[in-house]
This record gives C-alpha cells, sequence and structure tokens, in this order.
C-alpha cells in the first residue's frame, strides 16, 4: 500500500479529520522512521518494530491521537516515548509556530530521532533523554502532552505539568487499555477515546 491510498483509506474509516492532520501525514515519511528491513510495510495500517522491545505506532492511532490532541499553530507539547521521532514529527509540522519537547529512555532510538529530525529539517523539536513518567518539569507547563506508551494509572507528574485548559492523551492499562483523554480546566475531566495497545511505560514514577 502507498501513502495515497493509506490516507484515503484513514479519511473514509473516519480517523483523519481535519486538513491539518492530513496535511501532516502527507508531509512526514513514515518509510524514514522505520528499519531497512521494515521499509516495505511503511503505509501499512499497522505497528512496526523499530529496535529495543519498541515499535512505531500503526497510522490509523496516529491519526486518532492527532485529532484528539486539537493541537495549535504555537502549542508547547510535551511527548513521552519518542521512539524513532514519527509522531513527534507530525505534531511538529502541526505546531509549527510552537514548540515539541520530546522524551526518551533508550538513548539510542533518542540519537536515530534526532538524525530524522535533522535529515527533515523539523527544527522545533528538542529530544530529551530521560524518565517519561516523571514528565519534563524544566519546560513546563505544556498546553498538550500526549504519551505514546502504556501506564497503569495517569501519572500525577503529568497532569501537573499540564496548563490549564491543556489536553493530556495517555494510555491506560498494561499493553491493552484504554486511550483517556483529560482536559484540565479548574477541574480535571476524563474521557475514554476507546480501546488501545501500547509498548509499556516503564520509570521511576511507579511504572515498571
Amino acid at each position: 500500500m502507498d501513502k495515497e491510498k493509506l490516507i484515503k483509506k484513514l479519511k473514509k474509516q473516519g480517523y483523519l479529520k481535519s486538513k491539518k492532520v492530513v496535511d501532516a501525514m502527507i508531509e512526514v515519511p513514515r518509510e524514514i522512521f522505520i528499519p531497512d528491513e521494515q521499509k516495505k510495510y511503511a503505509y501499512y495500517d499497522m505497528p512496526l518494530e523499530i529496535g529495543y522491545g519498541q515499535t512505531i505506532s500503526a497510522p490509523h492511532m496516529v491519526a486518532i491521537m492527532l485529532e484528539a490532541l486539537q493541537l495549535k499553530e504555537n502549542s508547547k507539547v510535551l511527548e513521552i516515548g519518542t521512539g524513532t521521532g514519527y509522531h513527534a514529527a507530525m505534531v511538529a509540522k502541526i505546531s509549527s509556530k510552537g514548540h515539541v519537547y520530546t522524551i526518551e529512555r533508550i538513548k539510542e532510538l533518542a540519537e536515530k530521532a534526532k538524525k530524522n529530525f535533522k535529515k527533515l529539517g523539523i527544527k522545533n523539536v528538542t529530544v530529551v533523554t530521560g524518565d517519561g513518567s516523571l514528565g519534563l518539569p524544566q519546560y513546563a507547563p505544556y498546553t498538550h502532552i500526549y504519551a505514546t506508551c502504556s501506564a497503569p494509572d495517569v501519572p500525577p507528574a503529568l497532569i501537573k505539568q499540564l496548563s490549564l485548559n491543556g489536553r493530556l492523551l495517555i494510555p491506560v492499562g498494561r499493553v491493552y487499555g484504554e486511550l483517556i483523554l483529560i482536559e484540565k480546566n479548574y477541574r480535571i475531566k476524563k474521557k475514554s477515546l476507546g480501546g488501545c495497545a501500547f509498548v509499556p511505560m516503564i520509570g521511576r514514577g511507579g511504572y515498571k
């Protein structure tokens, strides 16, 4: 399957809705973020191995998350789990006048992501190697936070680092769980966006 067919399929299935998310998917080449032996599957709607026991999310899941985040052009975003950088690259395209801070615990993947951003000329992303379960307090608050790994519960540090009127999106469960959207106003609103499967979040915030 090629990119054009994939995008057409995701639109038909209702995953891709907004022009800015469609444009980001058109602009960002998924194959760059995938190991050579997997490149032929770049535009299949499936997660793929990227090494170190990690995966790149299926395009439909990336679309679900990007649509739910409702990113703006100037959003200040925190991503937990960089991988090789595909998801962050799309966020950086949508929030072209904002900035993406992304944290990855596996140094080798963080380095790959940096190279991929450089290759694509994406300059509004800062990659940090560290424990994502604790967030990234030095750059907080963030208008948007999302995780590409599942936690047994929402890490309190992430809610704390979210700005007022911010949106937080995180898979909650262990491998299989629910995608939870949190809106932070003067109270916290939680909503399930349905089932999902992600690699587990690992870190000092009580996640193993």
